[in-house]
């Protein structure tokens, strides 16, 4: 639900389950932190020896947190924000501030995702279901260098289960709350001993929706996905390995279905700033929408929808990785084929009369082609890597959005038996277009140690793209052409990182990185009547300067990783608002400079041998520089999505029984403070701070085979908004709220 495109120095903190493996070991004390392994930089390393500003997420935290699309990694990591408009596709990432709140399907998040090391380039693709996961890595900062495109802003690094010569088994089943279940399974182990290895998954979601339509007597905002995946490992010698995979999303839920909120007042009384509705008089029924409708109950769960659609998506992916060992050096290849549609039926105006509602279809397909030559004795005093990437990408759309058909019995003559009206919004509006890009890159990063405690780094990426847009807007599916464009364009830039590394003590050190990054300049993809506005924007950049620290004290028993950062953002693409003849449009363009600084910190601890505590926090301030849009200044406001405060925090306690078996506690909070969804910062277009609140408890099995519990998410039951779209001529706000407090019961089986 996006109806705003249309009508009308570091800092202390502390950060959760990011270390919080339970299998820690310690020579005498057993209360040691585990060692956490990523693969920041392309190869497997201590966490603690990545001079990158990366938390580490555990397959038990994702579990215990109840994470099954990307939605869910909210503020799980320091500056971390997600959220959507929409059911199943296009999640909007931020992370310190940098993001877009583009949805449509050729745009590109200043965050890049990425999954067993495939590019996830498609908005459409992103929210697919998370399942048999090995661990979830958040980069933060630009990873202008290593990571293939896009990536101004950070990463998300999603490893999955690979499969392995030990036969394993895996289940689990969830009830909740709503009707809702969650069921997912693994099944792996050899074909060929030491030769050919699988793991099969899958994974179901269902529930009965937690919005009551009062129009139809029926519960909407349902869940109905399942995902499955095939992985064969084939390692023939002990120099060579391939990973193949495939999988598959299908998602059958309902289209997001919003709160609607009435703007144009009716009294004087209920007159508030802009001559829209005051705040306090929202549900007064003295303010309604354009057409005279008012949601009047202050129910946030109870909507009157006349139209309740389906957001169909269906992805598929296929991808090969490949890595032959040279003697000190290995060839890494990642071939990656994957595909999406959608087709989304969706009330936008949330309200029972046809004032706007819009059918998404989108279609793409992607073709990537990593190569990777790197050095492999971590030992070295050099360790590198070199490689080239190729991306082949087609985007179809061919949206429609229906304007006001409610009124159009009111313009029906004998000469126009349709009622249609273009020039009073009265029609059926598409803009069907292809987009194909195809993304050229060749890269390198050497690490190179000065001394036994000092090391440097340099990278450099050279990227570029070339676009090709062939575009029309149109009314009634062609019968009138209101624009069409054919344009083709290259972007290109240059992008790298430099850095030191100093080795205070072996539990310590501490680094200092500049790192550019880059996301590619496009065409907008939305509803356009003029030519300037399928004129393509430029390149952003991104120069980011930052100061870290990563420490273990009292025989790593306490880790505490803190950072500090300036980002210099230049060409900022933002997602604005404009009114242009009565008709609300949104626009993609290059802002003026940004200036965004802060500092962050993650803690774990383990004072006692059963209780791991884990906390964090993120301090930010991010605003606009100059910014003027559409007449508009946006000079100096806070950007979107963009809390100053973010906090979390979680505890573990492992409770042992004399069967041997355990009673696991788990307890979780976070906090974020006040968030703008809009560059106007208008206080009707913002969430106040808010906390959320989770619990777990669980009984585990001697040996680990079983584990049953049950869990509280939103254990306060917190009403807040995750999402506003605002429709100002059509005297509307959208409103996505937040799923209301689930309670649940699970069962977990592993052999």
């Amino acid at each position: 639900m996006k109806a705003s495109m249309f009508m009308g120095c570091a800092m202390l903190a502390l950060s959760a389950g990011h270390a919080s493996a339970q299998s820690a070991t310690s020579s005498d004390s057993g209360t040691a932190i585990a060692e956490i392994v990523v693969t920041a930089q392309k190869r497997a390393e201590n966490l603690q020896d990545v001079p990158v500003s990366v938390t580490a997420l555990t397959a038990d935290t994702l579990a215990a947190r109840g994470v099954n699309n990307v939605l869910a990694l909210n503020n799980m990591a320091p500056g971390l924000r997600i959220s959507a408009n929409d059911a199943a596709a296009n999640p909007k990432i931020y992370i310190r501030g940098v993001g877009l709140s583009d949805f449509n399907p050729n745009a590109s998040s200043g965050v890049g995702v990425y999954v067993d090391g495939v590019y996830i380039g498609s908005p459409l693709a992103q929210m697919a279901g998370f399942f048999d996961l090995a661990q979830v890595e958040v980069l933060r900062g630009p990873q202008g260098t290593l990571y293939g495109r896009n990536t101004n802003g950070g990463a998300i690094n999603i490893t999955t289960k690979r499969p392995s010569q030990t036969f394993t088994s895996d289940a689990s089943l969830e009830y909740a709350t709503f009707n809702a279940v969650t069921a997912e399974a693994a099944v792996g182990g050899p074909i060929i001993a030491d030769k050919l290895a699988f793991r099969a998954a899958a994974q179901v979601v269902k529930d009965d929706g937690y919005t009551y339509n009062r129009a139809t007597g029926h519960n909407v905002n349902a869940a109905d996905h399942w995902a499955g995946r095939l992985s064969l490992l084939y390692t023939p010698t002990a120099d060579f390995e391939m990973l193949t995979q495939v999988n598959r999303f299908v998602n059958r839920g309902d289209a997001i279905q919003p709160q609607h909120r009435a703007l144009f007042p009716a009294t004087a009384q209920a007159t508030g700033a802009y001559g829209l509705c005051a705040a306090n008089a929202y549900a007064s029924g003295q303010c309604t929408d354009l057409l005279g409708y008012a949601d009047t109950d202050k129910n946030s769960q109870a909507i009157d929808s006349n139209l309740e659609g389906k957001d169909k998506v269906d992805l598929f992916g296929a991808s090969n990785q490949a890595t032959w060992t040279l003697g000190g050096v290995s060839l890494v290849s990642v071939t990656a084929w994957q595909w999406a549609h959608r087709n989304d039926l969706e009330n936008t105006d949330g309200s029972p009369l046809q004032m706007l509602e819009i059918n998404y279809r989108s279609r793409q397909q992607q073709f990537t082609q990593e190569l990777r030559l790197q050095s492999n004795d971590s030992g070295a005093a050099l360790n590198w890597v070199v490689g080239g990437y190729f991306m082949d990408e087609t985007v179809k759309d061919n949206t429609r959005q229906d304007t006001l058909r409610e009124i159009r019995p009111l313009f029906i003559t004998p000469d126009n038996p349709t009622g249609i009206s273009p020039g009073d919004s009265v029609a059926v509006f598409g803009w069907p277009y292809t987009q194909k890009t195809k993304g050229y890159a060749v890269f390198g990063q050497a690490d190179y140690k000065f001394t036994d405690k000092l090391t440097g780094t340099m990278g450099l990426r050279w990227s570029s793209d070339d676009k090709h847009m062939n575009y029309q807007s149109q009314i009634e599916d062609g019968l009138i052409v209101l624009l069409t464009s054919d344009q083709t364009k290259t972007f290109s830039a240059l992008s790298g990182r430099l850095g030191l590394r100093y080795e205070v003590t072996p539990d310590a050190s501490v680094y200092a990185t500049y790192n550019r990054g880059y996301k590619s300049g496009g065409f907008f993809g939305g509803l356009a009547t003029t030519a300037e506005e399928v004129q393509p924007y430029d390149n952003e950049t991104l120069d980011a300067y930052e100061l870290g620290m990563k420490s273990e004290f009292f025989d790593r028993r306490l880790r505490l990783n803190v950072s500090g950062f300036y980002y210099d953002y230049k060409n900022q693409q933002v997602f604005a608002q404009a009114l242009r003849n009565g008709l609300s449009v949104l626009v993609l363009d290059n802002a003026a400079n940004s200036k965004v600084y802060g500092g962050e910190a993650e803690i774990t601890a383990r004072p006692i041998q059963p209780l791991t505590l884990t906390a964090g926090v993120s301090l930010l301030h991010a605003k606009y520089g100059e910014y003027f849009s559409e007449g508009q200044d946006f000079s100096g406001n806070w950007l979107p999505q963009s809390p100053k405060v973010t906090f979390n925090a979680a505890a573990t306690y492992v409770a042992a029984l004399p069967s041997g078996g355990a009673i696991v506690a788990n307890l979780d909070a976070n906090y974020a403070s006040k968030v703008y969804f809009d560059n106007s910062n208008a206080e009707r277009l913002s969430q106040d701070p808010v906390w959320i609140t989770g619990a777990q408890v669980s009984w585990r099995s001697p040996n680990h085979t079983i584990e049953a519990g049950a869990f509280a998410r939103n254990l306060f039951d917190k009403t807040y908004v995750v999402s506003i779209s605002n429709i100002d001529s059509l005297g509307e706000d959208l409103l996505s709220m937040n799923r209301p407090r689930t309670f649940g019961a699970f069962l977990r089986y592993h052999y």
